[in-house]
């Protein structure tokens, strides 16, 4: 039975459906077939038990009693009291005494015996039985009572046994038969194969997703769309809607990579081609003996130190970029927003050691990646170094969950605002300073990824003001034990 069924198993889908729904037409065409036999066989044993008691007639008693005064074993030919018909009369010991207009003698059983001397007078009894030759007949018994003997004893109780044959009977029964069993046949083979089109039908939408996701598999081509009908709502529909879903957000992905790659290897460029510029002049020095001034030497390596900084910085902010959902996901936390833009200050006023930089900072807590949340900060806090005076003032308010930064340094250009948060985005203004163009793409993820947002304006009096706003509360949720 295993065997069978991991063999099942193994068919074409189509296949499979198509023999469940000729298995479950056959089931129920043999329970009804069956069911229209049983109910025919009952209407015409009916008709045939019906028949029998309308061919008695006469007194009985009378009847009985001379023929148990002429009582023959043999059975006589005759046209019988109402044709081709089996007539006898039976004593309760077993006796049997046939009519004059017999056509045979019928099987006496012992049920038939019992019938005769206990069950009520009149009240016919019908059985299948054999005659002497092994033909099968209907038979029906009647008590007929308890008879007198020629002295005026009681006599033995009697019964009349009547029958007829089944032979007609049986024929319609097998016809039947036969028919119920060509109709099943053909409406099996015929539910199989309307249950194989069906099968082919419905799963035509399957076979077309399925050549589509074999085609990606071996072009690896995403703009490949399977049609969809707007107003359908099955269960292909949502998988073909699931599937087209699946192939844009990849497409969009392998874009938004491809793009990385293009614009890093771009950053990448500028400060690699200077380092082995500088290198180069370095080694140039001591191959051919010719020492470079003190103070060449000392702007050589400052620039070198300076363009390592940079390709680490870059490189460090492409592993932020690259770092999957999934990795950030596991180390989302409860964080103190104002304790994470408290150690960001630190940081920043290190860097700008002779700017002023005010702080105001309420209570607030968000659910964030801690070391995420704290480089993004930090970001905005150095945009704001970067661009501000010497001697200028950074103030940083943080309330109800809306941190602010606001510099007053030269601004950004209106007509540039729509790009900041792109990556390797430089304003043509600043792209003389430090810097990968990707800090603030970072922290726009970063905030997004919190469920938060963020936005650069101009500042009233000249300057730029950072606004970021996350979903939290002034105080921690509770522990959850």
């Amino acid at each position: 039975m295993r065997r069978v069924l991991r063999r099942f198993q193994t068919l074409p889908i189509r296949s499979r459906l198509a023999m469940l729904v000729a298995a479950a037409v056959a089931f129920a065409v043999a329970a009804v077939s069956v069911t229209c036999w049983f109910l025919v066989q009952g209407k015409l044993y009916e008709q045939v038990d019906n028949d029998l008691q309308k061919g008695m007639r006469g007194p009985q008693i009378q009847k009985a009693q001379a023929a148990l005064n002429n009582c023959s074993k043999t059975a006589q030919g005759g046209n019988g009291f109402f044709g081709n018909t089996y007539s006898q009369v039976v004593t309760d010991q077993g006796k049997i005494c046939v009519t004059e207009d017999s056509t045979g003698v019928i099987k006496v059983t012992q049920a038939d015996k019992k019938q005769i001397k206990n069950a009520d007078l009149r009240q016919a009894y019908f059985r299948n039985g054999t005659d002497e030759k092994g033909a099968d007949v209907r038979v029906m018994t009647v008590p007929l009572g308890a008879t007198t003997t020629v002295t005026g004893d009681a006599g033995p109780y009697v019964g009349l046994v009547v029958a007829v044959p089944l032979k007609n009977t049986e024929k319609t029964l097998n016809d039947l038969a036969l028919i119920l069993l060509l109709v099943s046949g053909v409406g099996v083979l015929g539910a199989g194969a309307a249950g194989l089109a069906v099968a082919r039908a419905g799963l035509r939408p399957v076979d077309k997703l399925t050549e589509a996701v074999e085609h990606v598999a071996r072009t690896e081509d995403l703009g490949i769309r399977i049609p969809v009908e707007d107003d359908a709502e099955d269960e292909i529909a949502r998988l073909s809607r699931s599937f087209n879903s699946m192939t844009s957000s990849l497409a969009s992905s392998r874009e938004l990579q491809q793009q990385l790659i293009a614009d890093a290897g771009h950053e990448l460029r500028t400060p690699l081609t200077s380092l082995r510029t500088n290198i180069e002049l370095l080694t140039r020095s001591e191959e051919t003996g010719r020492p470079i001034p003190p103070a060449d030497r000392k702007a050589l390596l400052s620039s070198v130190t300076a363009q390592m900084t940079e390709l680490a910085s870059l490189i460090g902010d492409l592993q932020e970029l690259a770092r999957s959902e999934g990795q950030r996901g596991e180390r989302v936390q409860v964080v103190s927003l104002r304790d994470t833009v408290e150690a960001a200050l630190r940081r920043v006023r290190l860097r700008g050691p002779e700017l002023t930089i005010t702080a105001d900072l309420q209570p607030w807590y968000v659910r964030a990646e801690p070391s995420a949340l704290e480089r993004a900060i930090v970001n905005i806090l150095d945009n704001a170094v970067k661009f501000s005076p010497e001697g200028g003032t950074i103030d940083v308010q943080l309330d109800h969950g809306v941190l602010t930064v606001r510099d007053h340094g030269p601004g950004i250009p209106g007509e540039e605002l729509p790009y900041v948060f792109d990556r390797f985005w430089r304003s043509p203004s600043a792209r003389a300073l430090p810097g990968s163009g990707l800090g603030l793409s970072i922290v726009a993820r970063t905030v997004e990824q919190a469920g938060g947002e963020v936005r650069l304006t101009h500042a009233d009096g000249g300057g730029t003001v950072a606004t970021v706003r996350l979903p939290g509360a002034p105080t921690p949720p509770p522990e959850v034990p």
